[in-house]
C-alpha cells in the first residue's frame, strides 16, 4: 500500500495556472477524497498522479519511486473512469481479462483474479453479457472490477457515481466503502459531491482555485473550516453566513447582524479580534435550538417570520426572512406543518456552535 506524495506541482496550460504549487501528503491506506467545483483542480490533479497529463513543475512519488515522468502502466495503479469505458463487443469477463493482457500473467491466475473481483463485486452472473445489456450500476460494477483485477496498492476514482440516479450512488458508495475496508489499498477518489466526501474518505482535501483550501478528517472540516469558501462548500442545507462587526470592549466579545448580537464570549478566536472589524459569522442550519425553545448557552436568539419550509421526509428546514435575506433552521419535521408563511418564530443558536471569519481575507478567526 503506497505513500502518495505531491511536492510543489504546478500545472500550466498556456498563460493558466490550474495548479498553484500544490503540496500533498496520502498515506498509505488511506481513503482521500478530492472535493470542490468543476474547474478546481481535482481532476487535473489525478490525471497528474495517474500519468494522463505531465506536470509543468514539481515532483509526484508512489512509495519510494518518483514517478513523475514515468507511464501510467509503470506506476502501479488502476484508475476507474467516469464513463466506465468498457469495451462494448467484450463480454464482462473479456473486460475484465482485457486489463491484465500486458502483464503477462499466466491463464490459471487470470482466472482465479476474474473470479476473485467477481465475487467481491457480485457480477458473477454477469460474466458472459456484453455491456449493453447491463444496468448502470452493473457497469460501474465491472469497471471498478477491472481495476479490481491488477492486484495493487493505488486505485484512482474519478466521479465514478456521476453517471448513477441517487439510490444507486448510495449504493455504490456503500460498496466503495466496503473495498477500501477489506482491501486496505490507498484510494484517492475526484468529486464534487460532498455528500460522498463526507460519508466515504478517511482525509478529504477541499479545492478551488489550483488551491487546496483545507486538509483534514471529515469532522475536521465540518465543524473547523478554515475558511469561507470551506464553510459555504460543506454542509447540506449550507452554512448561512452573514456579515456583521464585532465589539470588544469592557471585557466583552459580541458581533451585530442585523439587529441582533451574538455573545462570542466563549469563541475560541486565535487572536482578540479589534473592535469595528467587519466579520462574517456563519450559522449551520443544524444547530439552531428548536422553535420556542430558549437554549441555556445561546450566543442569540432571533425572532424572524417564516418565509417558506421545505419537508424531505424524516428532515425539515425553515427559511426565515432575516435581514435582506434568508437563514435556514432545521425544524422537526413533525413540527414543521404548524409554521406557515409569516408566522414569526423565535430560534437560538448555541454558543459552542458559531463560526467567525475575518470579511476581508476570510480566513477564520
Amino acid at each position: 500500500m503506497p505513500r502518495v506524495q505531491f511536492e510543489d506541482i504546478i500545472k500550466t496550460y498556456g498563460r493558466v495556472t490550474v495548479l498553484k504549487n500544490l503540496d500533498l501528503e496520502i498515506d498509505d491506506g488511506e481513503f482521500l477524497v478530492l472535493l470542490g467545483p468543476s474547474g478546481c483542480g481535482k481532476t487535473t490533479l489525478l490525471n497528474l498522479l495517474a500519468g494522463l497529463l505531465d506536470v509543468t513543475a514539481g515532483r509526484i512519488t508512489i512509495g519510494e519511486r518518483d514517478v513523475t515522468d514515468l507511464d501510467p502502466k509503470d506506476r502501479g495503479l488502476a484508475m476507474v473512469f467516469q464513463s466506465y469505458a468498457l469495451y462494448p463487443t467484450k463480454t464482462v469477463r473479456g473486460n475484465l481479462k482485457f486489463g491484465l493482457a500486458s502483464q503477462k500473467i499466466d491463464g490459471a491466475e487470470v482466472d482465479r483474479r476474474i473470479a476473485w473481483a467477481a465475487r467481491m463485486l457480485q457480477i458473477e452472473p454477469l460474466l458472459d453479457r456484453k455491456p449493453a445489456q447491463l444496468s448502470g450500476g452493473q457497469r460501474q460494477r465491472v469497471a471498478i472490477g477491472r481495476a479490481l483485477v491488477k492486484k495493487v496498492g493505488l486505485f484512482l476514482f474519478d466521479e465514478p457515481l456521476s453517471n448513477l440516479d441517487a439510490k444507486l450512488r448510495t449504493e455504490m458508495r456503500l460498496e466503495i466503502k466496503k473495498l477500501h475496508d477489506e482491501l486496505k489499498s490507498t484510494i484517492v477518489y475526484v468529486t464534487h459531491d460532498q455528500i460522498e466526501a463526507m460519508t466515504m474518505a478517511t482525509k478529504i482535501a477541499v479545492m478551488d482555485g489550483g488551491v487546496i483550501q483545507q486538509f483534514g478528517t471529515p469532522d475536521e472540516i465540518y465543524s473547523r473550516p478554515r475558511n469561507l469558501f470551506v464553510a459555504g462548500f460543506i454542509g447540506s442545507p449550507a452554512m448561512n453566513l452573514r456579515a456583521g462587526k464585532i465589539t470588544n470592549g469592557g471585557g466583552t466579545v459580541t458581533a451585530a447582524l442585523d439587529g441582533v448580537t451574538l455573545d462570542l464570549g466563549r469563541y475560541g478566536f486565535a487572536s482578540q479580534p479589534a473592535d469595528g472589524q467587519p466579520i462574517v459569522v456563519g450559522l449551520r442550519p443544524e444547530h439552531f435550538g428548536a422553535p420556542g425553545q430558549a437554549l441555556a448557552d445561546a450566543a442569540g436568539t432571533f425572532s424572524l417570520p417564516v418565509q417558506y419550509t421545505e419537508k424531505t421526509g424524516g428532515d425539515a428546514t425553515g427559511y426565515l426572512k432575516f435581514g435582506d435575506g434568508l437563514i435556514a433552521a432545521r425544524i422537526d419535521p413533525e413540527q414543521i406543518g404548524r409554521f406557515r408563511q409569516g408566522d414569526t418564530v423565535d430560534v437560538s443558536f448555541p454558543q459552542g456552535k458559531v463560526h467567525v471569519f475575518d470579511a476581508v481575507s476570510g480566513a477564520r478567526l
